[in-house]
């Protein structure tokens, strides 16, 4: 599975722009997470989802530019991430 620089630079920017959108959803204020966690939110979340959107093979729309297959991709990404850390942060709280 190969990724090229322009999947990686899309999924970033797209990511950034996903992690303001999830954060507020999420969190259901203005600020969402934070400037910078909504960020990294949103960088991870556009990362996982493009990586599993290539390994499955999905694609939902061709464009050359950003596309709304890239948002979803962060969007899912971005939902993934957050529940891993949910889930992680409740195991780290059982231990504690």
């Amino acid at each position: 599975m190969k990724f090229t620089l322009s999947e990686i630079i899309v999924w970033l920017v797209v990511g950034a722009l996903v992690g303001t959108l999830i954060g507020r959803l999420v969190t259901r204020q203005k600020a969402g997470f934070g400037v910078w966690k909504n960020f990294g939110v949103g960088l991870v979340g556009a990362l996982i989802g493009g990586v599993i959107f290539k390994l499955f093979k999905i694609e939902l729309f061709k464009e050359i530019s950003i596309s709304v297959h890239d948002i979803v991709a962060a969007l899912i990404g971005s939902v993934i991430f957050l529940v891993i850390l949910a889930f992680l942060r409740k195991r780290k709280q059982k231990t504690a």
